[in-house]
């Protein structure tokens, strides 16, 4: 039995039966890490000593419901006694003094934390290029990038170095990594969980959620990180909650299918992969038609106003004074500000902080930021005419598979259009899965984005298994394929 081919809910079966223990389970991907981390590069910090700790405690394969699952955690989470860099030499040796809500409940709920996954600094990017601490390699190719921001998590959960791992999502960092990386990622509604302890981005976009195997995982480890917190005022109490879905077929459900996400600049293998997904859902039962939203070519431009100006402001906040990096032997505090900001931020936080400065600048604000505002509006309200037509809508989630490390380095707007059809769901904030769907001719994997309406989350994991079960996707990376 290779364990680290295990997913989550097989793993809490097995510990149950006491066929395996908490110990063995972590044990087998801390030897993954041994085996493939020197390559994949997919975490900042290996938390060895506690991990195995935390496997050791009583109860730690039979006691909590997410007992003695070993979980990578992206390091823009703020957690107790490991270090928290968010991929910024700013942060370099931060130690938070207390733990983000949302892992502190995976916490509460058993978890073994393997260490922190490696990201795009602050959580700008869409490669994990951009970490002050070297880039994370795909697992499928390692000459390709994993996808970004929350590269390193999908890297390790599909190069079975986690079983799960927790990421975040602002404008489709959690969906796009996944779908290049050839797992499941989920974004919930905004404010379904909480933001307290994550290190700030975009406030208005931010969201946490599972990177997992497979959707039933991302189902699970989604019961255990929602709810209201009185530490975040933009949370919510979810209204349905969620479960583990059934395996059942797609009879009924009506799919709309973004036409204009499929066809302009993606990827002939993309289309194709995604094509052939379509036809298989629509086999099992699905009343495939097709979708517009109105405000679509506005979505990438308006959310590269809306969220660098949300950055710049808060971001502010590494001054070199309070903590994280301070840069030495400045002449006053004026060039203590500019060498600290210059020394401590990379290349793409810099470029996101001076648009979003200008976006807010006096004499540009009502012209830029003011104007994407409204954009941002304009397209939530096409997502609710188009929920009026069609339970869920369908897209590929990326244009194109993995590029190769270093491509799109000096070209920042090819790299920006690596978002182009996640972005329009984290304008709208409305929750999205991304699937595996199949591979392009160099084998590289392929993700099927499927959106709901606002909290509709356990339904759209619901629409998620049913096609999952459909296209039947059954293939792993060349690192867990090859160490089994």
């Amino acid at each position: 039995m290779s364990l680290i081919k295990l997913t989550a809910i097989e793993a809490l079966e097995l510990m149950k039966r006491g066929e395996i223990s908490a110990d063995e389970l972590t044990r087998a991907y801390l030897e993954q890490m041994d085996r493939r981390e020197g390559d994949l590069h997919a975490y900042l910090e290996i938390s060895r000593e506690r991990a195995l700790d935390d496997a050791a405690r009583p109860g730690a394969d039979g006691g909590p419901p997410l007992a003695g699952l070993p979980t990578g955690i992206k390091d823009v989470f703020c957690t107790r006694g490991i270090v928290t860099t968010c991929a910024s030499k700013m942060l370099e040796h931060y130690d938070p003094v207390y733990t983000a809500t949302c892992v502190q409940q995976l916490i509460d709920a058993g978890i073994v934390i393997l260490g922190k996954t490696n990201m795009d600094e602050f959580a700008m990017g869409s490669s994990t290029e951009n970490s002050a601490f070297g880039p994370t390699r795909n697992p499928w190719d390692l000459q390709r990038v994993p996808g970004g921001s929350s590269g390193g998590s999908a890297a390790a959960v599909a190069g079975g170095e986690a079983i799960w791992a927790l990421g975040s999502d602002t404008g489709g960092s959690i969906r796009q990594p996944a779908a290049l990386c050839g797992v499941v990622g989920f974004k919930p509604t905004y404010g379904s969980v909480s933001r307290y302890g994550m290190i700030a981005f975009a406030s208005s976009f931010d969201q946490a959620g599972p990177i997992t195997r497979t959707v039933n995982d991302a189902a699970l480890m989604m019961q255990y990180l929602t709810g209201k917190d009185p530490l975040d005022s933009t949370s919510v109490e979810h209204p349905h909650g969620f479960s583990i879905p059934v395996d059942q077929d797609l009879a009924g459900a009506k799919i709309g299918v973004i036409t204009k996400l499929v066809r302009e600049g993606t990827d002939p293998d993309v289309e194709s992969a995604f094509e052939t997904a379509v036809e298989a859902m629509s086999a099992a039962g699905a009343q495939i038609g097709e979708a517009t939203l109105q405000h679509l070519d506005y979505a990438l431009p308006a959310y590269y106003i809306l969220a660098p100006a949300e950055a710049s402001s808060n971001l502010a906040r590494f001054d070199g004074v309070r903590y994280g990096f301070r840069a030495a032997g400045a002449e006053g505090i004026t060039q203590m500000y500019e060498e600290t900001r210059s020394q401590g931020f990379g290349d793409e936080v810099k470029r996101r902080i001076m648009l979003g400065t200008f976006a807010l600048s006096s004499g540009y604000y009502e012209a830029y930021y003011g104007q994407a505002q409204k954009v941002r509006s304009l397209i939530f309200q096409d997502f609710e005419r188009a929920f009026a037509e069609f339970d869920f809508l369908i897209s590929p989630t990326t244009p194109t598979p993995a590029f190769e490390l270093g491509e799109k380095a000096d070209d920042p707007l090819s790299m920006y259009l690596s978002d182009i059809c996640t972005i329009p769901v984290s304008l709208a904030g409305v929750p999205a899965i991304s699937i595996p769907c199949g591979v392009t001719l160099q084998g590289l994997p392929v993700g099927l984005q499927i959106i709901g309406p606002a909290f509709s989350g356990k339904r759209v994991l619901q629409a998620a298994r049913s096609a999952e079960i459909a296209i039947g996707f059954d293939k792993v990376s060349p690192l867990i394929e090859e160490d089994v």
